[in-house]
């Protein structure tokens, strides 16, 4: 079976309720995962927005997400570090957690919620960055799998 990933908030392609975006509540969308392959030993998720105006803007950084873990709960705490040892970095609006969609004006942009199985956990502090992450994944990433919203104001 493929490596998935959904969301119950919306389905794929499809445009993501206000509730999880700046208009609204900005909780983080609620997302699980099928069974990665084995010699997995921790997740990244990055969720990002490809059609920014600026260039490609990063709303949510989580990395060292055990190996056991199935998906994150609707309205996942922005907290540097969990109890389970999951972290969370910046994100482009410079804070910790999930930022929701708040693209400007005009035409939907697509949000990708990019999920990777690695073979070691990334060990960097909280707070990383996007960059430092993929750079940290370089040659671990045993299987990825993303799902995609669109939103428009």
């Amino acid at each position: 079976m493929a490596f998935e990933i959904k969301s119950s908030a919306f389905e794929p392609g499809q445009p993501i309720p206000k509730k999880y975006t700046c208009e609204g509540s900005d909780l983080s969308v609620a997302l699980a995962w099928t069974d990665p392959p084995a010699g997995t030993k921790s997740f990244a998720l990055i969720a990002d927005d490809p059609d920014a105006p600026m260039g490609t803007w990063v709303h949510w950084v989580v990395y060292d997400l055990p190996a056991e873990a199935r998906g994150l709960p609707e309205g996942f705490p922005k907290q540097e570090t969990l109890p389970d040892g999951t972290r969370q970095g910046l994100n482009d609006f410079r804070r910790v957690g999930y930022g929701g969609p708040c693209p400007p004006p005009g035409k939907p942009h697509r949000y990708f919620f990019k999920l990777y199985a690695l073979d070691k956990k990334i060990g960097l502090p909280p707070r990383a960055t996007k960059p430092q992450i993929l750079d940290a994944m370089k040659n671990h990433i045993l299987v990825e799998a993303q799902v995609m919203g669109t939103y428009k104001r």
